[in-house]
C-alpha cells in the first residue's frame, strides 16, 4: 500500500511530508508526493520549483524512503488528491493544515474539510510547528 502526501513548498507541506515519511517507513509502505496545483508556478504559487522537488527527492532518498512525487496541474485540488489517493489504494492521506476562522472557511472553503470528510482512506492532518 501507499502513504499519500499533500505537499506544498511550505511549512504546512513539510509537515505534512516529514509525516507522511515516518508513516510510510514505520509501516513498511511507499509514499507518493502530490504537489496538485490549478497552475504552473507562473498562475499558482503553490506549484513547487524544479529545485524543491529535487530537494524532497534527494532528502527522502536520504531517509531511506521509497517515494514518487507527481505534480499534476487540475481544476480541483482537493479532487485531484482524492482521485490519486484512490488510484493508488491509499493507506494514508497525510495533509498540512493551517489555523482559519470559521468565516474564513465559510467564504474560501476548506480543502482540508472535503479531504477529511470524502477521502476513502485515513487522513491524517498536521500543523507546522509554529501553527500556520
Amino acid at each position: 500500500m501507499t502513504v499519500v502526501v499533500g505537499w506544498t513548498a511550505d511549512a504546512r507541506g513539510h509537515a505534512a511530508l516529514v509525516r507522511g515519511a515516518q508513516e510510510a517507513r514505520v509501516h513498511g509502505e511507499g509514499l507518493l508526493v502530490v504537489n496538485a496545483t490549478t497552475g504552473t508556478s507562473t498562475v499558482d504559487d503553490r506549484f513547487a520549483r524544479a529545485s524543491d522537488v529535487t530537494a524532497v527527492r534527494t532528502h527522502l532518498a536520504q531517509l531511506g524512503v521509497e517515494a514518487e512525487v507527481r505534480q499534476p496541474v487540475v481544476k480541483d485540488v482537493t479532487e485531484a488528491l482524492l482521485a490519486i489517493a484512490a488510484e493508488v489504494d491509499a493507506s494514508l492521506l497525510v495533509i498540512g493544515i493551517r489555523h482559519r476562522s470559521p468565516v474564513g472557511k465559510l467564504i474560501m472553503g476548506s480543502t482540508a474539510q472535503r479531504l477529511l470528510l470524502d477521502a476513502r482512506c485515513p487522513v491524517l492532518a498536521v500543523k507546522a510547528p509554529d501553527g500556520r
